[in-house]
């Protein structure tokens, strides 16, 4: 970093590199400069304008996240006329659908008429599906706001739920535009992009059509990028609270790429799965399989103990009776046909190091060098 790059943001002298935003510059200085539709990795839009900041000298205020960081710039971001800003698109934002925060109003007819409504049109006994999980209600309750100044926008479109793994609640979508940047530019699958104009505005997929009928492959990108509860994981939808679970962190065993993530965990029960953000080698990011397919789990059918076969039927057995067995039984063929009639399949699916020591026992122990893999196992 040069000495001639310098910027003051709330007062501290910062520097910053070329090309920085001054959102960027802030954040990588832990001052907190809210945001709804910044998705890091992609480039700023300031669709939401939460992230507006006074710059002196500038004749309005300026989205962050979109603004260059220019030398001996003065920054402020939480000024009167900020905070009067933030406090006027979050009342907006609260009353385009259905946000029924628990600071949305008062307790007269109008309160107890909007959550009737909504109760209708979510067919649920819950109020909200990410209530305590949204970065919106997070914002409401900061700037002490809520969505009644402004008559409620009405649902325009239904909501989807054709697809086994997304729900898409149109009424809760803000338009920020994070899932179409996390679609396109983060996993650049390009399945969905905003469609129609003006009021009409919605994200749809290519042809308007379901999720489940287009090109998605539900990676599950755009629910993690949400900041809403406009797309939700259809099995943890309003079975998953964040204070009442715990966050397991593991590797995701579907292939040997080691994919970070972490279970969200209640009762000892897995309700879904996020990829583990900041950390390689995905970032955040992961497959179907590796955020959607974690059933098996939790399954009735899962071996608990090893099998022998006997008489044509498998029964129980331990560990050391199991494994004494296969060791007679590959000393036998070894004795009886040599070591090169054993051949070893391991799997894609597990790590390098697993790999590695199941082809040492194959050389080492068995004395073959038939190792083969198998991306199915």
């Amino acid at each position: 970093m040069t000495t001639e790059n310098k910027i003051f943001i709330d007062g501290n002298e910062l520097s910053f590199e070329p090309g920085e935003t001054i959102l960027q510059v802030a954040h990588r200085n832990s001052i907190d400069i809210p945001t709804l539709c910044y998705l890091k990795g992609t480039n700023g839009t300031g669709a939401c304008r939460v992230c507006v900041v006074e710059v002196e000298g500038a004749r309005t205020l300026v989205a962050s996240c979109a603004a260059p960081a220019v030398d001996k710039m003065v920054v402020h971001t939480e000024s009167p006329k900020v905070v009067e800003a933030r406090r006027m698109i979050i009342r907006l934002l609260l009353s385009s659908g259905n946000h029924n925060c628990a600071v949305y109003g008062s307790d007269g007819d109008d309160w107890t008429q909007f959550q009737l409504r909504v109760l209708k049109e979510e067919n649920s006994e819950e109020l909200c599906p990410v209530w305590g999980d949204c970065r919106l209600q997070d914002l409401a309750y900061r700037y002490q706001v809520s969505g009644d100044q402004f008559p409620v926008t009405e649902t325009r479109y239904p909501m989807e739920l054709a697809n086994p793994f997304i729900i898409r609640d149109f009424s809760r979508c803000i338009q920020c535009g994070r899932c179409v940047q996390a679609c396109n530019e983060v996993q650049v699958n390009k399945a969905i992009s905003f469609g129609y104009r003006g009021a009409a505005t919605k994200i749809i997929a290519a042809g308007d059509r379901p999720y489940a009928d287009s090109d998605c492959v539900f990676c599950g990108e755009c629910v993690q990028a949400c900041p809403v509860g406009a797309l939700v994981e259809k099995d943890a939808r309003y079975r998953y609270r964040p204070w009442e679970s715990k966050k397991v962190r593991t590797t995701c065993g579907y292939c040997g790429v080691g994919c970070q993530l972490d279970f969200h965990v209640k009762d000892n029960q897995i309700m879904k799965v996020t990829g583990t953000e900041e950390v390689p080698p995905n970032y955040g990011s992961l497959c179907v399989k590796g955020r959607f397919g974690f059933h098996f789990v939790h399954s009735q059918d899962r071996l608990k103990s090893p099998l022998i076969k006997e008489n044509g039927a498998f029964r129980e057995a331990t560990w050391d009776e199991a494994l004494t067995l296969v060791a007679q039984k590959l000393n036998d063929i070894k004795n009886a046909y040599g070591a090169d009639s054993i051949g070893v399949i391991t799997s894609a699916r597990v790590t390098n190091e697993e790999n590695y020591v199941i082809q040492k026992f194959a050389r080492a122990v068995l004395k073959t060098n038939n190792v083969d893999h198998c991306a199915r196992l």
